[in-house]
């Protein structure tokens, strides 16, 4: 059976077509659009984030309220989006892991219409490689969220129930893997005490932190060190000794 060639007319159109495509593709590439449709979800994700910050500090809500709506919206998050946001990849390509502890990266977001230029809220990722911690620490006036880009590690919460001198009477609330997408948040009356080890090679965690969401308190905004390992008392408490940064890094770091 004989084939019909494409006349001339046709087969230039065809090429002309190609080579337009071509183009609009290496346009589109050039000046990243179809990357700003993927983050379109992702900043309207920040903004709600950022919303919830201002509602806390602005007292318009409780720490255990923004709790709740913050992994709301983490749940909602389309992961994929929120690391091409902040260029992950580019961020974790040549990462110098600690030899103990995390190691904090800063990420940056794109300044892009509908992006608050000042933030309710600070912006950290911690890389850890395998067996390495966020080591074990609770918060004073601090609301603080995790959510895991990569990776997978073994996270331990305590609710916070008493300061006694020199101690802090916890008792553990969660135990368990969490993987990417997963999140877990942290405030003065709701999980207070937290401790994340990487159990795969390598662990990149998004940490956002309001401060000075207990106004009136008399106690120094930031982290607590403490010692999980501790007496163990009635009710499932355990009795955990204060520690500093180097003792809690050298031990569970």
């Amino acid at each position: 059976m004989q084939k019909h060639l494409p006349t001339r007319r046709a087969f230039n159109s065809q090429t002309l077509g190609s080579l337009l495509t071509f183009s609009l593709l290496e346009t589109l590439c050039r000046y990243d659009l179809f990357a700003a449709e993927v983050r379109s979800d992702a900043i309207r994700w920040l903004v709600d984030v950022n919303q919830l910050g201002q509602d806390l500090k602005g007292e318009a809500i409780d720490q255990q309220v923004w709790q709740t709506k913050v992994e709301e919206l983490m749940a909602r998050a389309n992961l994929s989006d929120v690391r091409a946001l902040i260029d992950f990849d580019k961020l974790t390509s040549d990462v110098r892991f600690a030899d103990r502890g995390e190691r904090s990266l800063k990420p940056t977001f794109p300044k892009v219409e509908g992006l608050p230029t000042e933030w309710s809220f600070g912006k950290q990722i911690f890389a850890l490689k395998k067996g390495r911690s966020v080591v074990p620490h609770g918060h004073n006036n601090m609301a603080t969220a995790f959510l895991i880009l990569d990776g997978e590690l073994r996270g331990r919460h305590y609710d916070r129930l008493a300061d006694e001198p020199g101690h802090m009477l916890i008792k553990p609330t969660i135990d368990r893997t969490f993987k990417p997408g997963e999140c877990s948040t942290v405030s003065d009356y709701k999980d207070n005490v937290h401790w994340f080890q990487a159990t795969s090679d390598a662990a990149f965690i998004f940490n956002l932190h309001v401060m000075d969401v207990n106004p009136g308190t008399k106690k120094v905004t930031g982290r607590i060190y403490v010692d999980p390992e501790g007496e163990k008392v009635a009710g499932g408490a355990i009795r955990a000794r204060l520690i500093n940064f180097q003792e809690a890094n050298q031990r569970y770091g």
